[in-house]
């Protein structure tokens, strides 16, 4: 009975997933957000759940990555794509390019499960920091810029731009501490630091710039040697 407890996890996961997505379309935007956060919730613990339990498994797997495609690849790019028609100045495809992001996600994900170089860190962009950003940049925005000129382009500039860091090779570092000293944790004692002044002062854009923040980070300490 027991090893069958982490996929009915990850199975919550994916159901957040498709009420963020049904939300996303109906342009509920905070709800589709809450929903991929607990559907975050639920990612974290499936995994923590198999290991304590002994029972990881290929299947649990595969469903992990179809559930994480489904909340973190194909809700925010249903958000991106309902966001962008709400825009006046849209060309009529405009909006549908929003799902290459869905697809890059799936490619990130594969490329994970066979990558062994992420063991303590990430190669790319995360698909949830990825749909966190989205999520948290567009309730934060609202209808402020919908009727600017070229902010529709700028929207979809942003997510060609994650399309690419979610495949890059960037190494990426990951909150795990071996040792709670400061010495060899520096950086990642620095982002939480920061993350919650970013979050404390923006509010809800405060998680968008955090993610920002994240990605920028880890290019700087790849540059140094530092990232793992």
């Amino acid at each position: 009975m027991k090893k069958h407890i982490p996929n009915a996890i990850t199975c919550l996961n994916l159901i957040s997933g498709c009420i963020a997505t049904y939300f996303a379309f109906e342009g509920s935007y905070p709800t589709s957000l809450l929903f991929i956060v607990i559907g975050a919730v639920f990612d974290f613990f499936d995994g923590m759940t198999a290991r304590l339990l002994h029972v990881s498994s290929p299947i649990g797997k595969e469903l992990d990555s179809l559930a994480d495609d489904i909340t973190f690849g194909f809700a925010p790019s249903a958000m991106v794509f309902s966001y962008l028609g709400s825009f006046h100045q849209h060309i009529f495809i405009l909006p549908f390019l929003a799902f290459v992001m869905a697809a890059f996600s799936a490619l990130r994900l594969a490329k994970f499960n066979l990558d062994e170089r992420q063991a303590l860190g990430f190669i790319g962009l995360p698909t949830p920091a990825n749909a966190l950003f989205w999520g948290a940049l567009i309730v934060g925005l609202g209808d402020a810029i919908t009727t600017l000129p070229y902010a529709h382009w700028a929207i979809l500039l942003g997510t060609f731009v994650s399309c690419y860091l979610l495949v890059s090779e960037i190494p990426m570092f990951a909150l795990k501490f071996k040792h709670w000293g400061w010495q060899g944790n520096e950086v990642k004692y620095a982002f939480v630091v920061t993350s919650a002044l970013l979050i404390a002062v923006l509010g809800i854009i405060g998680i968008a710039a955090v993610i920002a923040w994240y990605v920028l980070l880890s290019a700087v300490t790849r540059k140094r040697g530092d990232n793992p």
